[in-house]
């Protein structure tokens, strides 16, 4: 993989809405697109929102971002997507609702589309006929190398369809929690992992584990692990694997070891979770990592 490939990514765009009454531009493809951005790339992020004054407001914070909102599209049927979060301390909860604009992205209202690219795509987004036509044309294109993030997110999944998601994927991630929903029959973690990777042809499985960080492992059998530092402050974890998403892509992209982009990868989800919500708007935020990673 060179750093020239663009990245593509397709799925839902929302506002998480807090407690407080605080509402934070999210959804896990938007998080990894928006972060891929902050890092100096110019992903293709294709989704869609209301017209609205939220959705409005995904337009102009995107291109105040210097994002390429070509794949935005606009509807005037359905709203902005938004998702009610409930905490519990440092951990969250949330209550998806249906109906939202992300689930009618439009395969003819699609921008036009690089040749090749690094495909990332999440789950949620397909519980609905019409975002799932226009994911599975776009499965279609890119084949080569499709990222699928899982999210299951009661009661918008089924597992027959989640893994048919992650068949011929090149990597997949979910949290432990979601391995053994999709693999429940097996005594115990490893045979999830060495049946999940081998059924489904992965050639890399990250899985994220909360507190106990993360694993990445290969079709062949290596595996790399990391543990966040035990003093990092949380505000909230809302859209910290998405954070260590947005950095392995940025790995695989640059042609980092494993090793190293999964380090790097759960310094920058340990910072996100320092901060409400899953997106930074700050340039400075990401500068830090620009400069110590050395990106072009």
């Amino acid at each position: 993989m060179v750093a020239s490939d663009r990245p593509v990514l397709f799925g839902e765009v929302l506002y998480d809405c807090f407690p407080d009454g605080q509402a934070v531009l999210g959804g896990a493809p938007f998080n990894v697109a928006w972060h891929l951005q902050g890092f100096g790339l110019s992903p293709l992020f294709i989704s869609r929102v209301g017209d609205d004054p939220l959705g409005h407001r995904v337009r102009d914070t995107m291109h105040n971002h210097g994002m390429d909102a070509s794949g935005l599209q606009l509807d005037s049927l359905h709203p902005t997507g938004k998702v009610t979060i409930t905490m519990s301390g440092n951990c969250h909860s949330f209550e998806i609702i249906p109906g939202q604009a992300y689930d009618y992205i439009d395969r003819d209202s699609l921008p036009p589309l690089p040749e090749t690219a690094l495909f990332y795509h999440g789950s949620l987004a397909a519980r609905n006929p019409v975002s799932a036509q226009t994911l599975a044309f776009l499965r279609a294109r890119f084949t080569d190398r499709r990222l699928v993030d899982i999210n299951l997110r009661d009661p918008w999944w089924q597992r027959k369809q989640a893994l048919e998601m992650i068949d011929a994927a090149w990597l997949a991630k979910l949290n432990d929690e979601e391995l053994q929903q999709l693999v429940p029959d097996a005594d115990d973690e490893a045979t999830r992992i060495q049946r999940l990777i081998g059924d489904a042809g992965l050639q890399l499985l990250l899985i994220t584990r909360g507190a106990a960080g993360a694993e990445l492992l290969t079709a062949g059998g290596d595996s790399f692990r990391v543990v966040p530092d035990t003093v990092t402050e949380v505000v909230d974890t809302v859209g910290a694997g998405d954070a260590m998403t947005s950095v392995l892509l940025l790995g695989l992209l640059q042609g980092w070891p494993y090793p190293q982009t999964l380090e790097r990868a759960q310094t920058f989800a340990s910072a996100i979770v320092g901060r409400r919500g899953a997106t930074v708007e700050e340039p400075e935020f990401y500068r830090q990592f620009i400069d110590a990673w050395r990106l072009p």
